[in-house]
């Protein structure tokens, strides 16, 4: 069997044409872009365009697009943009939820030594209720500083889908009876982590109370090292990368011009993906179908997320195999030539539960024997249906699955 990569969640395979563009770029388009002269200038308008593009994926104005080294940097600029932009004695608050990416985690937890950094409960399969959002809000209006919400839209390992809607359009009902009753105080921001939305579901932020959002272009077929943060008109963003004017402003040094016109030659890509809704439908369904035949071939496993599929990201399966080591899972199916992945990485040699399969409230063996499989828009049904015969028979070698009378 040739090699069939089930791991698009963790990064996709950049497209052809984003390949060709960057090296273009690499070749073509290496003036700096702050020069004054004609060719510097060359550049800078090829990262408009590039701006322009993602804007477009977004659904929204081009000026309100910063481009950043990827996901991290712009989840790390949304939290100390806003909660180090406080002129109170504290930075404020930060609400979010341990299922949140690690970029999001683990920036809250060092906050929360400086601040106040609030969890909210996690209901089945990983999803947070906006009721449990606008309570968190009103607990802490009396602190200083802003407020600052976070919540990733698609989760990166089972791919549960917040509802973001719902949840900003409570955000927003609190914001105006906080307005009614202190008003311009305190601050309320939302920030939504999009890092495995974008490029996968459709996005149009002129119509959704979001104040600031992350994308990262490696996850839908562009350049690794490159990402952008939208930010909302108006909202005042404290620097985080000092050392020039670039990016409005907002992000110093100078532009990875290669890499961003990469990522604008994938955000084209992806608007027309998103277009071709019968080709989406069609993916939706074969990941639907494989699930179903790989829990009738193996009875023991169990999905990881929402048991409504609508609730779920449409690439995403996350399955667990009880008693069983995530790991040697992995191994077994590397040995095969299947590419996938745990929720969590390797760490002295050997694999730790997922945190945030923790939080959803699964039990730890289960947590320990999960794997992701993740699908990308150029998946064939003919990898799936090879996967769907080498991982029951590699279960089965370890010792799961036992023979049935």
């Amino acid at each position: 069997m040739e090699l069939v990569y089930l791991d698009n969640n963790a990064t996709t395979k950049p497209a052809d044409e984003v390949v060709e563009a960057v090296s273009h770029a690499q070749k073509e388009l290496w003036a700096n872009p702050s020069s004054v002269h004609r060719f510097g200038q060359s550049a800078r308008q090829k990262i408009e365009l590039a701006r322009a593009s993602v804007a477009s994926l977004l659904g929204t104005h081009p000026r309100q697009v910063v481009f950043t080294s990827g996901g991290t940097e712009s989840n790390n600029l949304a939290l100390h943009g806003i909660l180090s932009n406080s002129t109170d004695a504290t930075p404020g608050t930060l609400i979010t939820s341990r299922v949140e990416h690690a970029a999001i985690r683990e920036p809250a937890e060092a906050f929360g030594k400086v601040g106040n950094t609030v969890w909210l409960p996690v209901g089945g399969g990983g999803v947070i209720d906006p009721n449990d959002v606008t309570d968190a809000i009103l607990a802490n209006t009396d602190k200083p500083g802003p407020i600052l919400i976070s919540i990733q839209w698609a989760n990166n390992e089972t791919g549960t889908l917040q509802p973001v809607h719902d949840i900003a359009q409570a955000i927003r009902g609190v914001k105006e009876k906080i307005a009614a009753e202190r008003p311009g105080r305190p601050k309320v921001f939302f920030h939504v982590d999009a890092c495995q939305a974008v490029g996968k579901l459709p996005i149009n932020l002129d119509d959704a109370d979001i104040d600031l959002l992350t994308l990262s272009g490696h996850k839908f077929h562009g350049p690794k090292g490159v990402g952008a943060l939208y930010v909302r008109r108006g909202l005042r963003l404290y620097r985080h990368i000092l050392g020039g004017p670039q990016e409005l402003n907002r992000r110093g040094g100078t532009e990875n011009v290669a890499s961003i016109i990469g990522l604008g030659v994938a955000a084209d890509l992806a608007k027309d993906f998103l277009a071709d809704t019968a080709r989406l439908a069609r993916l939706t369904a074969m990941r639907n179908q494989f699930e179903a035949d790989l829990l009738n071939a193996i009875p023991t496993a169990q999905i990881n997320g929402p048991a409504d599929l609508t609730r779920r990201l449409w690439n995403t399966t996350n399955i667990a195999f009880p008693t069983l080591e995530a790991e040697a899972i992995l191994m077994g199916l590397s040995e095969k030539g299947v590419c996938a992945s745990a929720g969590a990485a390797c760490s002295s040699g050997s694999l730790e539960p997922s945190p945030v399969l923790l939080a959803m409230g699964i039990p730890e063996p289960a947590a320990h024997g999960s794997i992701r499989l993740s699908l990308s828009r150029d998946t064939k049904q003919q990898e799936l249906d090879d996967v769907l015969g080498v991982i029951p028979d590699v279960v089965r070698r370890l010792g799961l699955v036992m023979p049935t009378s």
